[in-house]
């Protein structure tokens, strides 16, 4: 009785917020409402007196630009928290965002994705962070299952799916099979080494300096895997590390697949041990179903035939990646009870 209760009361005094925590943005869904921030996950501090300044987007824009007394940080590192106070901040100012007006009595109960195979710790931080941020009850689900999830694949049934989340920090690949993961793997290659990639490049074949900013803005517009993309070229501004004085140079698709080829070559390399290692009664699932692949780096051009090409499986670029794991905490959310032997709460709750 006073289950039921509960469970028919509590929606009213409180919000049910689902967050992915990344390296690069943070995307928050407010059941009933939907998606309602996408944030860069950056916080800008005043070294002088201690207080933030800005988050998300007004944070990133701040990136390299400060003068001394202001620090623009990114609390998070392949995907955990590395800044805990930073982080404590901008989940505040998300939560806060992301309710409005909608500021219920109680503190919202949250559901927030991390990577697979973090540690105790790290998933400790996490649930710290956001219930010093306002959270009254916080759940963890990991990205792979919330993205799997948020794409609608079966992964309650006895069928095996297969998952390819490319996010800024991490990558993380999983094979599903009712409720669970059954094989994963955890690379910290993902979009942010891309970019370093990118940077050396510059660096070495041109002898220009770029920021990780430049370097992400040319990956976006012209960065391919694959020849039958397309020819394109961009101009790209930067220090001369001879001179020291501003260039100019062009720089082309084929440059950005040769400074990245290494990094995608980990990637398909990974993805290719933990298919080995799958059961054969779900590897034949796989072969029907195909890989997935959600979180931005799916949207690198020709990654997918790219993949499909070397493992010989089919792979099918989720639509609209990037929100896939917000998605599926999302869907946690509307059925907790239903989902609750999924989370990857560190204490059992």
């Amino acid at each position: 009785m006073i289950g039921r209760l509960k469970r028919k009361f509590l929606p009213l005094l409180s919000n049910d917020i689902g967050v992915d925590l990344g390296t690069a943005n943070t995307l928050v869904y407010l059941r009933g409402k939907g998606i309602v921030v996408t944030e860069p996950s950056v916080v800008a501090v005043n070294l002088k007196t201690g207080q933030v300044v800005a988050v998300g987007a007004a944070a990133r824009d701040m990136l390299g630009r400060t003068p001394g007394h202001l620090s623009a940080v990114k609390p998070l590192v392949d995907g955990v928290v590395s800044d805990f106070e930073a982080t404590e901040e901008m989940l505040a100012y998300l939560m806060n965002r992301a309710q409005g007006l909608q500021k219920k009595l109680l503190g919202p109960r949250v559901v927030i994705g991390v990577p697979s195979g973090i540690t105790n710790v790290e998933m400790r931080a996490v649930k710290d962070a956001a219930q010093n941020a306002g959270a009254r009850e916080v759940h963890i689900v990991e990205e792979p299952i919330a993205a799997a999830l948020g794409v609608r694949l079966p992964i309650r049934e006895a069928v095996g799916s297969m998952i390819v989340d490319i996010g800024g920090g991490n990558t993380d690949i999983a094979v599903l099979s009712l409720g669970g993961i059954v094989r994963s793997k955890n690379l910290r290659i993902a979009g942010e080494k891309l970019n370093q990639d990118i940077v050396a490049y510059v660096r070495s074949e041109f002898k220009i300096l770029i920021g990780e900013k430049t370097a992400e803005a040319v990956k976006v517009a012209i960065g391919s895997v694959s020849e039958g993309a397309g020819h394109f070229e961009a101009a790209i501004r930067g220090r001369d590390l001879i001179t020291g004085l501003p260039r100019e140079v062009i720089i082309t698709d084929s440059d950005i697949r040769e400074a990245i080829s290494q990094s995608i070559d980990t990637l398909v390399e990974a993805v290719r041990e933990v298919l080995e290692t799958t059961p054969p009664e779900i590897l034949s699932d796989i072969m029907r179903g195909g890989i997935v692949l959600t979180g931005g780096g799916a949207l690198l051009k020709g990654l997918d035939q790219l993949l499909q090409e070397w493992l010989k499986v089919p792979v099918i670029v989720a639509d609209d990646p990037l929100t896939a794991v917000a998605r599926g905490t999302g869907v946690i959310l509307e059925n907790l009870e239903l989902h609750r032997d999924m989370l990857a709460d560190d204490d059992g709750e």
